[in-house]
């Protein structure tokens, strides 16, 4: 009896000892499984995040372009440094491998003067059909009329005009250079943008062949593709981008008819520790560049644009002498250009 009880003691201890065995190795598969699933998902997140390698965007080298347009003096149309300024970046745009077409063209103020202009259009990676459209325009406006001292001489306008052209001059040379992003580029330097009325003059009727007289350059292209078929996923226009202490608020317009463009552009300016400097507040519509490109040519495109909540849109320097070379700032330069270039390179 005594030996039979062992025997049954035993035999109970043996099977606790596989329950628990088991117990064991269920909860180690379980926990195994867990960890797995857990790294299934780790995986996962890191294919939504994917990983792209985007070019430096280099903001020595845009101060240079700018430094560049502001030497040859204000680039008035029909002035020989309007022209000159010109030649240099179509040279320069073909020294980085685009394509490059000049759309000439010749126009009417509101005051009356008739000159000749050019839109300069430069592609890169022309084989593929997805594409995004850059765009600034080139041209200073020929009186600075809310200057006290000099309302009739035009400024250098390092700021409105020359700080978007050198930005995309740097991001054209980037394209260059490659490597290339899954997407075409195209980039296009608007003319005639800043010659509309004076702000003493009042509204100026405008002709049948003219929505305004803001934006000459752009509402000829928008209206005479330098391709007929083009088009493009979406634009992005840089206009005024390289003042000290600029702000980028999210402009009207561009919230009205492009607002998953625009949240693209802020919210990887956000991702990549920029939110001082594009805000994420919503401001009026401006007449723009951006505006004809939208409504004419069909073609999504946003402002990016300075917004002084101060002064509001453009600044205290905005159609001034202030709007001279010093007030461009590297580290602007580089924020603008590195968020565009990153926006490019994730497409």
């Amino acid at each position: 009896m005594q030996t039979q009880l062992t025997k049954y003691k035993k035999v109970m201890i043996f099977c606790e000892k596989r329950i628990v065995t088991g117990l064991m190795v269920v909860l180690l598969v379980t926990s195994w499984a867990c960890r797995e699933d857990k790294s299934k998902d780790k995986i996962a997140d890191i294919k939504e995040e994917k990983v792209v390698l985007v070019p430096t965007f280099n903001p020595d080298s845009a101060y240079f372009f700018i430094e560049q347009q502001v030497a040859f003096g204000p680039r008035v149309p029909g002035q020989k440094e309007h022209i000159q300024t010109g030649d240099y970046l179509v040279k320069t745009l073909k020294s980085f491998n685009a394509n490059v077409i000049e759309q000439k063209f010749s126009t009417t103020t509101y005051d009356g003067h008739q000159v000749e202009l050019r839109n300069i259009i430069a592609s890169f990676f022309p084989e593929k059909t997805k594409r995004i459209l850059l765009a600034a325009h080139w041209d200073t406006r020929p009186f600075a009329d809310k200057d006290k001292d000099k309302p009739n001489e035009a400024a250098q306008g390092a700021n409105d005009g020359a700080s978007g052209v050198g930005v995309l001059l740097e991001i054209a040379r980037v394209l260059g250079r490659g490597p290339s992003p899954e997407v075409g580029v195209d980039i296009i330097f608007f003319d005639g943008e800043d010659w509309g009325e004076r702000v003493d003059a009042g509204y100026v009727n405008t002709p049948d062949s003219l929505e305004s007289w803001w934006c000459l350059g752009s509402q000829h292209w928008s209206k005479n593709k330098h391709d007929p078929n083009y088009s493009a996923f979406y634009g992005i226009l840089l206009d005024m981008v390289g003042a000290r202490g600029s702000q980028f608020h999210r402009e009207g317009l561009s919230m009205r008819v492009a607002p998953k463009i625009v949240a693209k552009i802020w919210d990887r300016a956000h991702k990549m520790g920029y939110s001082g400097f594009f805000v994420k507040k919503n401001r009026a519509e401006i007449t723009d560049d951006h505006k004809f490109v939208n409504e004419i040519a069909k073609i999504p495109m946003v402002n990016i644009v300075h917004y002084d909540p101060q002064h509001g849109y453009f600044g205290d320097y905005h159609h001034t002498h202030k709007d001279h070379i010093d007030l461009i700032d590297k580290e602007v330069l580089k924020i603008v250009g590195t968020v565009v270039l990153n926006v490019v390179y994730y497409e």
